[in-house]
């Protein structure tokens, strides 16, 4: 091999990691996955691939944009509450308080007298500030947790009593029966998958009943010929009951009514209340658990609990979420009309769509079946697979083939970002129309 040639001349392994722009890098991504770009970068060299001078760009090239595998999405689906693209967006008081939260920080630490304290106190204190009929309050990680711990300490080893028109799926084939099950207590159902009376449970209740659960069908309405008891009824029944709400409603919205809330059934009788952090709340994922104080401490002293506690961070986010300004979730749900019309026809013109009526939905098994009225750009089909794998990547509707861009849930300041990839997608549409075109010719 010549002297001359380049590929000779690739730097040292040493001397590239010491470049400025690469040091930075390490301190991102770690000294590992920087050396591994390295060597890949000075392969490429030794293969005649890229000029010498060309390794350092290379390796930053080859490095992740970002330090997590998870990619920002904007959701532009109408969807407000989207399980698969991450539920509830967090505000940005909860964002701000997650990054306060990273460090060390008195979560269960007594800055005053040096000793252990409550964990999680602020957050605790915010959320019976949120429902004062509430006597006391339990974080745990999720909506299922919740309910499990609720009915383990409970119920283990005696009956839970449910309606057969509430034995539902809460999603990706988790079953309601089994969840109970799997606490070590035994599922008694009663009622008619459409008609369940106070007589129902009455008939059944007695000295190994653990509680009664009343669950929200959240995902699905019966209608008809149907009939429920009420939480004001089950309360009389003499034993514990747990409501599960499901989509984490604090207090009444007029826009569903129908939806059940903590304020309200808390009210209404029910002992405990158990439902998701990341729903209509719109705060980070967690379970509730509000209530009768002396059952909600019953719940904290069990041993399951610890299995299911919530760290710092969404003890933040969570505080910040309940103190803190109106979430996007609720924004998003309350979203002025003309303004959303507004939005839309911009973006229809600069990209030369229509503007159709369309009807969001709250989501996240919220008030099925309640529509949101608004609108959308429709777009070619093809546009939607375009706009995922873009930068950022927008997730629109695809419905009767067309590609829906409906901006309801998209920050307004995110507008332009919407629109250069919408553009961008239809310069792609229109390259492949012209190399079509090109080829048939």
């Amino acid at each position: 091999m010549s002297q001359a040639d380049p590929r000779r001349s690739v730097p040292r392994t040493d001397v590239l990691l010491a470049h400025p722009a690469l040091v930075a890098a390490a301190d991102r991504h770690g000294a590992g996955a920087v050396r591994s770009a390295v060597r890949s970068a000075q392969a490429r060299v030794r293969a005649g691939e890229i000029a010498p001078g060309e390794v350092v760009a290379a390796a930053q090239a080859a490095l992740p944009a970002r330090s997590t595998t998870l990619r920002p999405l904007l959701n532009a689906t109408g969807v407000v509450v989207h399980t698969n693209i991450g539920r509830a967006p967090l505000s940005d008081a909860a964002i701000e308080a997650i990054g306060a939260a990273a460090g060390y920080v008195d979560v269960e630490f007594d800055t005053a007298t040096g000793a252990r304290a409550r964990r999680g106190r602020g957050t605790l204190d915010a959320l019976r500030a949120a429902v004062p009929g509430a006597g006391d309050a339990l974080v745990v990680n999720n909506g299922a947790a919740a309910l499990v711990l609720a009915t383990t300490a409970l119920a283990a080893g005696r009956e839970v009593v449910v309606s057969r028109g509430e034995m539902v799926e809460i999603g990706d084939g988790f079953r309601l029966p089994d969840l109970i099950a799997s606490t070590g207590a035994r599922l008694r159902e009663v009622g008619t998958t459409n008609r369940t009376r106070l007589a129902d449970y009455a008939a059944v209740v007695g000295p190994d009943t653990g509680c009664v659960l009343k669950v929200h069908p959240s995902n699905f309405r019966v209608e008809g010929f149907t009939s429920a008891a009420s939480v004001q009824e089950l309360a009389t029944l003499g034993v514990p009951l747990v409501v599960d709400i499901g989509s984490g409603l604090l207090g009444p919205d007029p826009l569903i009514p129908d939806e059940p809330d903590a304020t309200t059934v808390l009210h209404d009788g029910a002992t405990v209340v158990t439902a998701s952090g990341d729903k209509l709340l719109g705060g980070p994922q967690a379970g509730l658990v509000l209530g009768e104080a002396a059952t909600v401490e019953r719940l904290r002293r069990h041993p399951l609990a610890r299995a299911l506690r919530v760290d710092k961070l969404t003890l933040a986010a969570l505080e910040a979420t309940l103190r803190g300004p109106v979430s996007p979730v609720t924004a998003y749900l309350h979203a002025d009309g003309e303004g959303l019309r507004a939005r839309t026809e911009r973006l229809a013109a600069v990209a030369s769509g229509d503007v159709v009526a369309v009807e969001g939905r709250v989501g996240g098994g919220g008030a099925p079946g309640v529509p949101l009225p608004g609108w959308a750009v429709a777009l070619p089909e093809a546009c939607a697979e375009r706009l995922r794998r873009g930068e950022p990547g927008v997730v629109a509707r695809v419905e009767r083939g067309r590609c829906l861009v409906d901006l309801r849930c998209v920050p307004p300041d995110r507008d332009g970002d919407v629109e250069a990839a919408v553009l961008s997608a239809l310069d792609e549409l229109d390259e492949l129309a012209r190399g079509k075109s090109t080829r048939e010719g």
